[in-house]
């Protein structure tokens, strides 16, 4: 008999309930302006980005030696092809990370850390991530999710001074919310943090906690019971790693990220001070999101150093691999390939630089751009990626440590190509982005006639909404009808004499941006409650944003590097170029807005899951291995051995 698949003490939610949660972690204010914000209101504020920001004189200068220093760690330290044939990556490439002060690029000095600012800590991560990604994804973890960054933010000063200093030198820390039964739907938490005196006692299995086998600190997220004296709801706690009754039960195994650390643990009655708690009880999710708002920024930013490798390879074996007479770029069908990954690099850098100097300066709120950052960044990595393995052919498929043996270039596209991949699931999978980002676009929309939709709110309470939302689209549905964008020489600066003119495209921009604010309502006004189930609808509204958002980054980057004379007239063909390939993406999916087989495709569904296409499925055999779907993640003592190994 198969266990049980999934633990004895997850809680049933119904879906609202798990809505409720999710709507109640998340940030309710817009304290700053957002310009992916207006964008989706079909409002350009192209004041908002241009001229582009910049970064103080002191921070290019700490920035750029670090650089400095990482790039020769890089070049004379990391073997990442002995990382990718031992899947680990060795204790000594740590070691001599913690002393170059990698772990502390974003802790403030007073701490002991680097304190490099958002661009360059990225920048660092590209860096790093084009050697072996499994070390971006090692330093990633450990500051954009793991401890250090919910600290910064919500811990208090206490925690800072105990903590802050050993992660910045020596401790590497994890995130733990993942649970076998629990992804993206935090509602149905199931590990559990009772208080107990002066402490909480933890029971319960986290899975996927990338670092966790070797972690030194944790953050956890557990359910605190709602009890006298105590408010309850999901929390988090700092965690020492080698707590008794603390077990990492397994190192986890993918298809890439090969030297991940990346483990199944265990809480067994782990005893954890109260003073090790951050934030209040319940505030959990909130720290977790708001930790996200910038975390996410590294994970495309590493997606924008794939993007120049592949622009590398791609043009090196181009100019080599001659068919036909000629080398391969020449043909149309491969320089088609390769113009894409050039302009797809450049416009990802300017989003992830962008975004990441806005971070800095503080004076917008980045939660939708940061989002759109990595939800744009892991879709066109994993497709420049697959675009460089079908460039190089056979030797695309083969790997590196083939191509050596026989006596050629030990090229590792396919190895990217599967590293990349996670990129797409890591952090918010592309569906959850698509709804988390669907969310915060319609937030002026809920906020004015949200009451009106709702099943649960009284007559009195969707009148009032009623008149609130008259007098709000009295005012901005006229706004929608025309525009700066239909004015031949709106934004002129964009248009210098002997190069490209990228005032035309953000002049597609503006026009582009009040059709969409004119779709989303269109559509809420034929749905109404019903609009959350259009997930459909609901992805191509964000990736139509995501693109206009690039867009926009593209050619302000472009006028900056013309303005400081840095490669400007190549920039302005770069952003050129990308234009026109995103403009051809904007309007298809315009198109599948209203014409699309989102309801033939939901009527098949039901039909397979209850059986009627079995017959569908003869004629093959499944090679899988028995067991549950789930694995069973009932809290109790480990039966297991502790993987969990610690780098000095």
């Amino acid at each position: 008999m198969s266990a049980p698949s999934a633990p004895k003490n997850t809680p049933r939610v119904t879906e609202r309930e798990a809505r409720q949660v999710a709507e109640a972690a998340r940030e309710q204010d817009w304290h700053k302006p957002s310009f992916a914000k207006e964008l989706f209101l079909g409002r350009f504020r192209l004041d908002l980005i241009h001229p582009h920001p910049l970064p103080p004189a002191d921070d290019v200068r700490r920035g750029e030696a670090f650089l400095a220093r990482l790039r020769e760690f890089c070049e004379t330290r990391i073997d990442g092809a002995l990382i990718e044939r031992e899947a680990r990556i060795p204790d000594e490439v740590i070691r001599g990370l913690k002393e170059l002060g990698a772990l502390g690029m974003k802790i403030d000095p007073q701490y002991g850390g680097l304190g490099l600012t958002q661009v360059y800590y990225n920048k660092a991560l590209a860096l790093v991530g084009s050697v072996s990604p499994a070390i971006g994804a090692l330093l990633s973890a450990h500051q954009s999710i793991g401890v250090p960054q919910p600290l910064k933010l919500f811990g208090s000063q206490e925690q800072k001074d105990a903590f802050l200093p050993r992660l910045a030198r020596t401790d590497i820390s994890a995130f733990l919310l993942t649970e076998p039964d629990v992804g993206s739907d935090p509602a149905r938490l199931a590990t559990s943090a009772v208080p107990d005196g002066p402490d909480y006692v933890l029971d319960g299995v986290k899975l996927w906690t990338t670092n966790g086998v070797v972690a030194d600190l944790l953050v956890v997220m557990a359910r605190v019971p709602k009890s006298e004296g105590h408010k309850g709801g999901i929390t988090a706690f700092v965690v020492e790693a080698d707590s008794p009754g603390i077990t990492v039960e397994h190192r986890n195994a993918f298809m890439g990220l090969r030297g991940l650390e990346n483990g199944v643990t265990r809480f067994h009655q782990v005893r954890v001070p109260a003073a090790n708690r951050i934030g209040p009880e319940g505030a959990g999710l909130k720290i977790a999101l708001t930790t996200l708002n910038t975390g996410r920024l590294s994970l495309p930013a590493m997606c924008v150093g794939a993007g120049k490798w592949c622009l590398k390879i791609a043009r090196e074996w181009s100019a080599a691999r001659e068919q036909w007479g000629r080398p391969v770029a020449r043909h149309e069908a491969v320089g088609a390939k390769i113009s894409f990954i050039a302009a797809t690099t450049f416009a990802l850098e300017a989003v992830v630089d962008l975004s990441s100097q806005m971070a800095d300066e503080n004076r917008n709120d980045i939660r939708i751009e940061a989002a759109l950052a990595k939800l744009y960044g892991s879709e066109m990595g994993c497709l420049m990626a697959d675009e460089l393995v079908q460039i190089r052919g056979g030797r695309g498929f083969e790997t590196a440590e083939s191509l050596a043996a026989r006596g050629e270039r030990a090229v590792a596209a396919e190895q990217l190509l599967r590293d990349l991949r996670i990129n797409r699931i890591f952090e918010g999978s592309t569906e959850i982005m698509h709804l988390m980002i669907a969310r915060e676009a319609v937030d002026a929309h809920l906020k004015v006639a949200g009451d009106i939709i709702d099943p649960d709110k009284p007559l009195s309470a969707k009148a009032k909404a009623g008149a609130n939302a008259a007098g709000f689209y009295a005012r901005w549905l006229p706004r929608l009808v025309a525009g700066p964008g239909q004015l031949p020489r709106t934004y002129a600066e964009f248009n210098p004499p002997g190069h490209p003119d990228l005032s035309a495209h953000l002049r597609y921009v503006e026009r582009s941006s009040r059709k969409l604010a004119r779709s989303t309502f269109y559509a809420m006004s034929r749905w109404q409650g019903r609009m959350e189930t259009k997930q459909g609808f609901l992805g191509r509204i964000v990736d139509i944003g995501a693109e206009l958002f690039a867009m926009s980054a593209a050619c302000v980057r472009a006028e900056l590097l013309r303005s400081s004379d840095d490669h400007g007239r190549e920039a302005y063909r770069l952003a050129d170029v990308f234009c026109h390939q995103s403009r051809v993406r904007v309007e298809e999916l315009f198109t599948r807005l209203w014409s699309n087989t989102d309801d033939l495709d939901r009527h098949l569904v039901d039909g397979i899951l209850s059986g009627a296409y079995t017959w569908l499925e003869d004629g093959v055999v499944d090679p899988s291995g028995e067991g549950p779907w789930i694995a069973d993640a009932t809290p109790g003592p480990s039966a297991r051995e502790n993987v969990h190994r610690t780098i000095g």
